[in-house]
């Protein structure tokens, strides 16, 4: 959070000219130093005394800029001791004031009111009442750092009284701007904003843009905590185009370090990255260490967030490191804290408590409230950790005390929640139940609306596990309508939503495992599909019905209530209605998965299976489906170290065959072992339906990592394929199926095909200069091979640019790719810009058709088949699976085919050949796929799973008359 610190400035005798070149150097760090210098030296040579004891406190304060905070005292110290020479009460009391901000940079908290003190007695006998508001400023600056709100508010408003008396509208606006910031602190967000307020009103009044981008920047991060991420980011960019503006670096910094943090808080944690870099860049160029060790712990939260706690630890040591180095106090607790936090999720307790009591000891030093709260509560969640509720209980009670004191009720709350938890794991759910209502009660009164659904959610669970079902469903349901007005909020930005709907995955999965174990199975199925691929939905129903049919969904969403479930269960029947007969629907629980059955006629049935005692070679000992399906991927032979997985690249052939040579001299039998996790994973999904299967297709609603499970491979008892008996196709969401059902026979096109193939990339260059991809020269033959089916000349080569390709897509009916994929996304590469080409190195935007790309091209497309590496990939997130797959989906394609796996070159030209023969002769899509698996499976070359299961069907299925367009010109030349 950006603070005000209203900084004494003194420049003496310096001309008013002086002082504005001054003024414009601060930004400049090191030349300002040279100028004064230059100053100071006249000042001496000339004897005047004043003039020298202001240019050391203006060098002091030039070394503050710098985040030279020792030096900066030294300096002041100078100027002190000149002022008490010449008997100069107002330099004395200047130099007082700055010695305290000084100290108080450097975490000496308690030594910066002793100065600000003797600051504010000085101005008092002099009758200086400018200094004296800036000295009740830099108090409550001071306690404000130390965690106690309350003084820190006292302080303020005697500042705020002096500077209305004194007409100092600037300090007028400083003054709103620190009690803004106090009340946020404590939670008061709605009071914090009114603060804000007044601060820019001033700022803008009196024509100070640096005020005013503070003001933006200080009312993004109350917005930030209510809840409102779009809000608190327009605020931001505000702020940064004023910083901007007026070439204020410092600010500029603030704006995205601001920028980075509200991205975070929307789990974007790739864009909060790029923002704290950009940041971290700045105050390395100004000079500012302090703000370079802060921005290297915003870096180290955002990485411990992703999951990567090693990278974490190495960010927050670079903070300790420079925290050390300038002798900043607060920033070396709050890197201890930071670390433990690390090692917490690392499951290194005995470190994490260690770096946390190094915390408590600083905060305790330098009397740092705030930061001893937080100490404390750390120190309880590692005693929680480690199995010791009694002692985390402990813990979480002086965190708790703390947070009392200091009047931090957002802290006080988040104390309530923690004690909640830890008594919930004792089995005192009365006592647990007891904290999370003072939980929420304080996050009701602060208007945090996040920690309120959080704090219902917890409840839910507490009378969930109390066996309290009625209850845990009331409050499940608040939760997620809590949720969900936030996510209204969030408008169009589809990353934002995929982000946030991740926050409350524990009450979606709560509300459905509840309603299942009260026996209402159909409610139980409607509440899983509505958590299910939401923000998916909203891109359909946009690219099908307009923008305002899908604000219309967006309200209608929040309706997840007791009084409205009947209404909404009318509805969902009808959606029940119009699903194809045989759609099994998944839910997953942690290990246990549970399956809804969906046919015509009939009774949604429910039956449940668990992961337990299921365990696989090379899944690891962890009972979860994300390591159970790596290793059926192991056993497969699809998992590669190969980092370029691309169709015919040699090093990917040669890299796979030595994983298939050591396969076989670890395990002679490995088709044994394979044949074991398929029919493991059979047994998992889809065993316990298998009765309530009739007929020959199979419709999958996958949920979590069930997504990339090879559902045409797996063995049932008879040792059969699954695609032997079925054609599977796969769907985001029941939701998102009657979406396209739905759809406006009109909306698609009927005819016209791209056909994109080998696009020209063996010239895309690294940061070094290298060549990082090959051509694939089976992929150019599977275009053209598809070209004479469909009569229409493919694009290949260098003719199949990124720029080409986004101005036909949305003009067909079919689109097929046969590119490069990337492992993580599915991106597809293609051919850079000819002007691009010789760019070194080649950028990303030149040449990868990205998820954005898509997803801002409006598809008419009834089939797209991305036969690439790795088209069905991406994060797998509470939404689905977030990839290039989805992106089409969302732009309007009504099916996508996509591989799970690095596909073979040669093996995926002879499956797209029997796929598109079949599709030509008037065969369903998902008919066409199952027989181009079968004549692999059939063949001598390509027997192998691993070149015929990685093709799915996402979406509707559906029969193409391929040579309408042939039949066309015959006609039209017949005629003629």
């Amino acid at each position: 959070m950006e603070e005000k610190d209203p900084i004494s400035h003194d420049h003496g005798s310096a001309s008013s000219g002086d002082v504005k070149k001054v003024i414009g150097l601060y930004n400049r760090g090191e030349e300002a130093i040279e100028y004064l210098n230059l100053y100071l030296k006249k000042a001496k040579e000339v004897g005047d005394k004043h003039g020298e004891g202001n240019a050391y406190g203006t060098l002091g304060n030039a070394y503050h800029r710098l985040s030279d905070f020792k030096k900066a005292i030294e300096y002041h110290n100078l100027h002190l001791k000149k002022a008490k020479e010449v008997g100069d009460k107002h330099g004395e009391g200047n130099a007082y004031g700055n010695l305290g901000n000084a100290h108080g940079r450097l975490g000496d908290f308690k030594k910066a009111i002793e100065y600000h003190n003797l600051h504010l007695k000085i101005a008092k006998e002099v009758g200086d009442k400018h200094g004296e508001g800036n000295a009740y400023g830099n108090l409550g600056n001071a306690y404000f750092s130390l965690g106690d709100f309350k003084k820190a508010i006292e302080y303020h408003n005697l500042h705020l009284k002096i500077a209305k008396e004194e007409g100092d509208k600037h300090g007028e606006g400083g003054a709103y701007g620190c009690l803004g910031n106090a009340y946020h602190r404590l939670g008061d967000f709605k009071k914090a904003i009114e603060y804000h307020n007044l601060d820019l009103k001033i700022a803008k009044e009196v024509g100070d843009k640096h005020g005013e981008g503070g003001a933006y920047g200080n009312l993004g991060n109350a917005y930030d905590r209510l809840g409102d991420f779009k809000k608190a980011i327009e605020y931001h960019n505000l702020h940064l185009k004023i910083a901007q503006e007026v070439g204020d670096k410092h600010g500029e910094g603030i704006a995205y370090g601001n920028l980075g943090n509200a991205y975070h808080r929307l789990s974007d944690f790739k864009k909060a990255i790029e923002y704290h870099n950009i940041n971290l860049k700045i105050a390395q160029e100004v000079g500012d260490k302090h703000g370079e060790g802060n921005t290297y712990g915003s870096l180290g939260n955002t990485y411990h967030s992703l999951g990567d706690f090693k990278k974490a630890i190495e960010y927050h040591n670079l903070h300790l490191k420079i925290a050390k180095e300038v002798g900043d106090k607060h920033g070396e607790g709050g890197a201890y804290g930071n670390l433990g936090n690390a090692y917490h999720r690392l499951g290194d307790f005995k470190k994490d408590i260690e770096y946390h009591n190094l915390h408590l000891k600083i905060a305790q030093e330098v009397g740092d409230k705030h930061g001893e709260g937080n100490a404390y509560g750390n120190l309880g969640n590692a005693y929680y950790g480690l199995g010791d509720f009694k002692k985390a209980i402990e813990y979480h009670n002086l965190d708790l005390k703390i947070a009392k004191e200091v009047g931090n009720k957002h802290g006080e709350g988040g104390a309530y929640g923690n004690l909640g938890i830890a008594y919930g794991r004792l089995g005192d759910f009365k006592k647990a139940i007891e904290y999370h209502n003072l939980d929420l009660k304080i996050a009701k009164e602060v208007g945090d609306k996040s920690s309120e659904a959080k704090a219902y959610s917890s409840l839910g669970c507490d009378f969930e596990l109390q066996g309290g079902l009625p209850k845990a469903v009331e409050h499940y349901q608040a939760s997620i309508n809590l949720f969900n007005s936030l996510r209204v909020l969030l408008k169009s930005k589809d990353e934002w939503k995929v982000n946030f709907r991740n926050q409350y995955q524990m009450a979606y999965t709560g509300l459905w495992r509840v309603l299942v174990d009260q026996g209402n199975i159909d409610e139980a199925l409607f509440v899983a599909d509505k958590g299910r691929a939401q923000a998916l939905s909203d891109l359909m129903e946009s690219s099908f019905c307009g923008e305002a049919s899908q604000h219309k969904a967006g309200d209608e969403d929040l309706a997840v209530t007791a009084k409205s479930t009947s209404i909404w269960m009318k509805r969902f029947s009808k959606v029940l209605r119009s699903v194809p007969s045989n759609t099994v629907f998944q839910a997953v629980d942690e290990a246990n998965v549970n399956l809804w059955v969906v046919s015509e006629g009939k009774q949604v049935q429910l039956r449940q299976s668990k992961l337990k005692g299921f365990v696989l070679e090379n899944s690891g000992s962890s009972q979860s489906f994300e390591s159970f399906m790596l290793g059926v991927y192991t056993q497969l032979g699809v998992r590669s170290n190969v980092r370029c997985e691309n169709r015919s690249l040699d090093a990917l052939r040669e890299g796979r065959s030595k994983v298939d040579e050591k396969t076989k001299e670890a395990n002679p039998q490995p088709h044994i072992q394979q044949d074991r996790c398929l029919s493991t994973l059979y047994d998992i999904v889809m065993k316990p339906v298998a009765d309530l299967i009739e007929g020959d297709e199979l419709l999958i609603i996958p949920d979590g990592p069930l997504w990339i499970a090879p559902y045409a491979a797996l063995k049932d008892g008879n040792s059969k394929y699954l695609c032997e008996s079925f054609t599977i196709r796969v769907a985001p969401s029941l939701a998102s199926l009657r979406l396209i059902t739905d759809c406006p026979d009109d909306y698609h096109k009927s005819s016209g095909a791209l056909l994109v193939g080998d696009p020209w990339v063996s010239e895309v260059t690294n940061s070094e200069g290298e060549k990082v991809l090959e051509q694939l020269p089976c992929a150019k033959e599977e275009v053209e091979m598809i070209g004479k089916i469909l009569n229409i000349t493919p694009i290949t080569g260098r003719k199949a640019t990124k720029r080409e390709v986004l101005k036909r897509l949305s003009s067909v009916s079919l689109v097929h790719f046969a590119a490069h994929g990337c492992p993580e996304t599915g991106e597809i590469a293609l051919t850079p810009d000819l002007d691009r080409i010789s760019t070194v190195p080649t950028e990303k935007e030149d040449y990868i058709l990205t998820i954005r790309d898509v997803l801002n091209v409006q598809l008419r497309a009834k089939l797209v088949v991305l036969s690439c590496c790795h088209s069905g990939r991406g994060e797998i997130k509470a939404e689905g699976v977030v990839g290039i797959a989805r992106a089409f989906m969302g732009a309007g394609a009504r099916s996508v085919v996509v591989s799970l796996w690095a596909i073979d070159d040669e093996a995926t030209l002879e499956f797209m050949k029997f796929f598109y023969q079949h599709l030509a002769e008037g065969k369903p899509t998902s008919k066409s796929l199952n027989l181009a698996m079968k004549s692999l499976r059939e063949s001598d070359e390509f027997h192998e799973i691993k070149y015929w299961a990685p093709f799915l069907l996402i979406g509707d299925d559906l029969t193409f008359d391929l040579m309408a367009k042939e039949r066309e010109n015959l006609n039209r030349k017949s005629n003629k």
